[in-house]
């Protein structure tokens, strides 16, 4: 039925004409998708995931990479005030801001970006709005996607896989990371981790900071194979069952959860 739908819509309305009226329609069935819905939390999909998520949880074990100003990680204090939140934020200027919200809601913050090496890198974020939330390690982030001038700031950088083990952490219940582009660096940085199945979830970004990265959706499904995909919606998760290039690789704005196998039952 679906495949005659189609074919059907390809006759009438693949025309010149009504190309305006497709690309609305387009752009609406992206949204549907859940791809392109930033407004906020809730429309993200992102409060509603963290509540289900987190039911009946304690003493969970966060990892916020990518904390900006806190908000991610005070949710979650909120939602299950029994959980350890390790909350990291690179920029020396949003880390001011990271550390306040800590103090309110009972977080650690730590001055720290995390990658798939230890070391010092350079942070590119808009010269006149130093502290945005889409600073990344990518310089092309900030000059061709956003198209604006850039200041920089040198960063320290640590492998996720040597921090836990630092801090005795034996398992990680929820992994989140939004690096602008930096995401599978994040994850090759905690392989032994992912590896061993010790981390049952992973929440990420894919969108257009992805290009800068040089990232497809592809390298994420390989990496993370033990793991089943799901986009997020407003009101819920929505399984990718299979990857396709023209479903999965859509560059633009969209939360990606992948659960481990027995996490997701």
């Amino acid at each position: 039925m679906a495949s005659v739908i189609l074919r059907a819509y390809r006759f009438v309305f693949a025309r010149k004409s009504l190309y305006t009226l497709n690309m609305l329609i387009y752009r609406l069935a992206l949204r549907g998708l859940g791809v392109l819905n930033y407004e906020n939390d809730r429309v993200s999909g992102e409060m509603a995931f963290l509540r289900r998520y987190f039911a009946g949880k304690n003493n969970a074990i966060i990892l916020d990479i990518g904390g900006n100003a806190g908000d991610y990680a005070a949710r979650i204090m909120q939602i299950a005030p029994t959980s350890r939140v390790y909350s990291f934020e690179p920029h020396p200027k949003t880390f001011d801001q990271l550390r306040a919200t800590s103090e309110k809601y009972g977080f650690r913050c730590l001055n720290l970006g995390c990658g798939s090496e230890n070391e010092r890198r350079m942070l590119f974020d808009y010269a006149d709005k130093d502290g945005s939330k889409h600073a990344s390690l990518y310089g092309e982030v900030i000059r061709d996607i956003h198209g604006a001038p850039a200041s920089t700031h040198w960063v320290e950088i640590v492998r996720v896989d040597d921090f836990v083990r630092k801090e005795g952490l034996k398992e990680i219940d929820l992994l989140k990371i939004d690096t602008e582009g930096s995401e599978l660096d994040v994850l090759k940085g905690c392989s032994d981790f992912v590896a061993q199945k010790r981390i049952k979830a992973i929440h990420f970004e894919f969108n257009e900071m992805n290009i800068a990265s040089r990232v497809f959706f592809k390298d994420f499904w390989e990496f993370l194979a033990d793991y089943e995909f799901y986009r997020m919606m407003p009101n819920g998760l929505v399984p990718i069952v299979e990857y396709s290039p023209l479903l999965c690789e859509i560059f633009a704005y969209q939360n990606i959860v992948a659960l481990l196998r027995r996490e997701s039952t």
